[in-house]
């Protein structure tokens, strides 16, 4: 069993940075991907950004790359989403997931958190 407790959202401005933080526990975190999701009111949920457990690899969406940047801390069982240069359109709720990172990718996670709001006014 993995839980997943998101943190580090709240309201900025456009061209703002936020750094989002996913606390896991359990004793196989370090042996899943980690990555994050969002969704928007009245939208579909939509993979961002993830991170392979055993390559370190990471995938980003083409609307946050070269923007955000995912990143883990196994000594803190901590995941990390960097946001940098904030557009409002990037407003959603942010969820953190664990999985295979082929299922990751497919949208598909083993584990999922409750979440944390982003809001970017422009």
């Amino acid at each position: 069993q993995v839980q997943l407790v998101e943190s580090g959202g709240g309201l900025v401005q456009a061209g703002d940075s936020l750094r989002l933080s996913c606390a896991a526990s359990g004793r196989t975190f370090n042996s899943y991907s980690m990555g994050w999701f969002r969704q928007a009111p009245g939208k579909d949920r939509e993979f961002v950004a993830a991170r392979g457990w055993s390559t370190g690899n990471t995938y980003a969406a083409d609307s946050v790359k070269g923007r955000f940047t995912v990143s883990r801390d196994n000594a803190k069982n901590t995941v990390y989403l960097q946001m940098n240069s904030l557009k409002p359109e990037d407003t959603a709720v942010y969820y953190c997931a664990a999985g295979g990172i082929s299922r990751l990718l497919k949208g598909e996670y083993d584990y999922w958190g409750q979440g944390t709001q982003v809001t970017v006014s422009s």
